[in-house]
């Protein structure tokens, strides 16, 4: 079993910026993709950004782009994902996942971490 696990999370005030990291257990033949995902309440679950790790080739969602960017230590198993210029809007659950199918939609991912929280403020 893959297990994922994120830290970085935390309260910033607008402008601020973060980095969130994703330590992947172990990458297989069921995780060449690592997705960024985030959930605010009563918001249905967005994918930010991802990277095919063998590749190394990062993927940031429209949303986000010039602000986020995503990045990976293959050496630590572990894939970043670095937040600038955050607004009150980016206040979410993050969620790291890996899989096979990729994409932005959260079924493309069969193991998820469980969480970290990013409170933006104004």
């Amino acid at each position: 079993q893959v297990r994922l696990d994120e830290s970085g999370g935390g309260s910033v005030q607008a402008g601020g910026s973060l980095r969130l990291s994703c330590v992947v257990s172990e990458y297989t033949g069921s995780t060449p993709c690592v997705g960024w995902f985030r959930q605010a309440p009563g918001k249905e679950r967005e994918g930010v950004a991802r990277i095919i790790v063998p590749s190394d080739r990062p993927y940031v969602a429209d949303s986000v782009r010039g602000r986020f960017t995503i990045s990976q230590d293959n050496n630590k198993k572990t894939v970043y994902l670095q937040m600038g210029d955050l607004k009150p809007e980016d206040s979410a659950m993050y969620y790291c996942a890996a899989g096979v199918r990729c994409g932005w939609l959260a079924d493309g991912y069969n193991f998820w971490g469980q969480g970290t929280q990013v409170t933006v403020s104004s």
